[in-house]
């Protein structure tokens, strides 16, 4: 199997038609926002146009009160890759959530943990009334390891690993560790997208930005507000909480959408830094001279199939 990753606006949609054209692929995506029915605009969601033909697999799956984890994600993408591979299909996993396509190449296993809803709605509770911070730096205390892989923002994964903590006692860090089987289970070729000139990568960031607003994203984000309390996976996600000062009045529309700039130009440098970790991964560059990106990858392509 292959994989694509790299930040947001690297063209890993587009370039993953092409492949799946040359070499009779389906694309799996690995995108964590773009499983969710109705959330197209902000997620940039491959639309039917773009799409070509070629079979697309997680994508509209889930309603957005619905919760989907690593775990779900990694045996959903197995079941494909299986289906894909038995009909003589080449699958090609694509998107830009870093820990889903790290998880699936290299082999980690997640054995199912009982949740205890209690525990999480008291999570949630605390995080309203003492802010995001104090989960965090409980995490911190608990779990510096894993913490440190976290961003602080990011409410759903501290929850998580809190409550991980206290239903059974153990670390996220150490329960990762014992995930991780000894060998990959595929054979795989990982290619991640970058810009040499990183100024050009934020330029495409915010031109990106500009035409989600074109298109309708604050409609979509308007239905994320009403419905955040059980949107609650969506209402963390960048291209949505942006907004959310604008509809309470207390920030002006292009306040908010500067800060959404800001935040993904900072969500692509995470994504970038995450890629970088993932062993054996082949960068391409989008603004490398030569050859078009299609072509350079079809090169790698071919090369790794006659291995």
């Amino acid at each position: 199997m292959v994989a694509i990753g790299g930040p947001t606006a690297t063209g890993k949609t587009a370039l993953s038609v092409a492949l799946a054209q040359r070499f009779q692929g389906e694309v799996i995506s690995a995108d964590s926002m773009q499983i969710y029915r109705g959330l197209d605009v902000g997620t940039a969601k491959v639309t039917p146009e773009e799409c070509c033909g070629i079979l697309h697999h997680l994508v509209d799956i889930l309603d957005p009160e619905t919760p989907f984890s690593v775990a779900d994600f990694v045996s959903a993408a197995d079941q494909c890759i299986q289906s894909i591979t038995a009909a003589g299909h080449l699958p090609l996993v694509v998107g830009g959530t870093g820990l889903y396509i790290t998880s699936l190449l290299n082999g980690l296993g997640f054995a199912p943990e009982k949740g205890d809803p209690s525990v999480r709605a008291n999570l949630e509770q605390r995080a309203i009334a003492e802010g995001k911070e104090s989960l965090y730096r409980e995490l911190q205390e608990i779990d510096p390891e894993y913490a440190a892989t976290v961003h602080p923002n990011n409410l759903p994964r501290v929850i998580r690993a809190l409550e991980l903590y206290r239903n059974t006692g153990r670390r996220m860090s150490e329960h990762r560790r014992e995930a991780r089987n000894t060998r990959p289970p595929y054979r795989s070729l990982c290619i991640c997208l970058g810009y040499h000139d990183r100024g050009l990568l934020y330029q495409r960031i915010d031109q990106r930005v500009d035409r989600m607003l074109e298109k309708g994203i604050l409609e979509e984000a308007k239905r994320v507000y009403v419905h955040r309390d059980i949107y609650r996976t969506a209402a963390q996600a960048i291209g949505y909480k942006e907004f959310f000062p604008y509809f309470e009045g207390t920030q002006s529309l292009e306040a908010c959408t500067d800060k959404l700039k800001q935040a993904s130009r900072n969500y692509a440098k995470r994504q970038l830094t995450w890629f970088r970790r993932q062993q054996d991964a082949v960068w391409l560059y989008v603004d490398e001279d030569g050859d078009s990106l299609a072509q350079r990858a079809e090169t790698l392509i071919r090369h790794f199939l006659q291995e």
